[in-house]
């Protein structure tokens, strides 16, 4: 960066008026103060890419810098691919001699992506969590916790002796638990074809091992999830967190399941909407029992109509 260009960056007050509020105006090449309009500085560089584009698609192809780092593949993203079209850089297509050649720079190159036992550990572990991400239906970003964790649990030689499956399926639930996403562990197990009782104890190993703080679920977090796997409408949602509110404040939650006490709040909800689903249908998406619902919702209805009568 020039001298020139080091000063335009430390401009922060118009020279006219004192104000602090610049614009800088990089189609004109010029920083203008908001106040009095006095042009503080003209013919600014502009550091941006000389190439322009209209929508993603064009971005992508046109951008130089690669893909970003990302912890979800084995190599962080850093290493290279020989496509396995047998096409040059202008898309001719190579002749017979260099195919040979371009098949042993490929089977060399893929062999290099995983060098030593580590590295194929880790391969193999993000393929099978970003299968379990992709049933539950997880966010980019809880699938790069997961994968953080994950390599925690390697570079601390955790993962020795134990199965590679139920730690990746155990990484998975942390990060759900620490991003706040509601999936349980019988979901969990669900997608990884595993045991729950397998990935509850990698689960506890990795918390203790990793010395994690995992927040406890509230019954809050259950009714978006019960709203719309039961297709109700928003009002459901609004009126279960109200009575889950009034609830909390009766001190009715402590010693409860989250799941039940969430059950229990929307099922009353969809009652006083009209919107009524049976208590077996509210059991089943909640993985609780009906007799768990029931007596939540006794124990809400009667709390609630011993307060309002007072």
């Amino acid at each position: 960066m020039s001298e020139e260009e080091s000063n335009l960056e430390e401009i922060q007050r118009c020279s006219s008026c004192g104000s602090t509020g610049l614009v800088r105006d990089y189609e004109n090449s010029e920083i203008v103060c908001m106040h009095c309009g006095f042009v503080i500085a003209a013919r600014m560089a502009d550091r941006g890419p000389e190439w322009r584009a209209f929508n993603r698609e064009q971005r992508e192809k046109r951008a130089r810098a690669g893909a970003p780092l990302t912890y979800t593949v084995h190599d962080k993203g850093l290493s290279t691919v020989i496509d396995w079209q047998d096409k040059d850089a202008r898309g001719k297509r190579i002749d017979a001699g260099q195919k040979a050649q371009i098949y042993r720079l490929r089977k060399w190159q893929r062999r290099i992506r995983v060098s030593d036992a580590s590295e194929r550990n880790l391969a193999f572990a993000l393929t099978e969590m970003r299968k379990i991400a992709g049933d539950l239906s997880l966010s980019r970003s809880v699938f790069e916790t997961a994968s953080i964790i994950y390599r925690k649990a390697v570079k601390g030689r955790l993962i020795r002796g134990r199965s590679i499956r139920g730690m990746s399926a155990a990484s998975i639930y942390i990060a759900c638990r620490k991003c706040g996403f509601i999936r349980t562990l019988e979901e969990v197990a669900a997608a990884s074809s595993m045991s729950k009782k397998d990935i509850g104890r990698s689960y506890r190993f990795l918390v203790k091992e990793l010395d994690y703080f995992i927040p406890p679920t509230k019954p809050s977090q259950y009714i978006s999830k019960f709203s719309n796997h039961l297709a109700m409408q928003g009002k459901v949602e609004q009126i279960a967190s109200k009575i889950l509110r009034t609830a909390t404040e009766l001190k009715l939650t402590p010693g409860r399941g989250p799941a039940g006490i969430a059950a229990a709040a929307t099922y009353i909800a969809s009652a006083l909407i009209g919107e009524r689903r049976t208590q077996r249908e509210v059991a089943e998406i909640a993985q609780v029992t009906e007799v768990t619902i029931r007596n939540r919702y006794k124990e809400i209805n009667e709390r609630l109509l011993f307060v309002m009568s007072l």
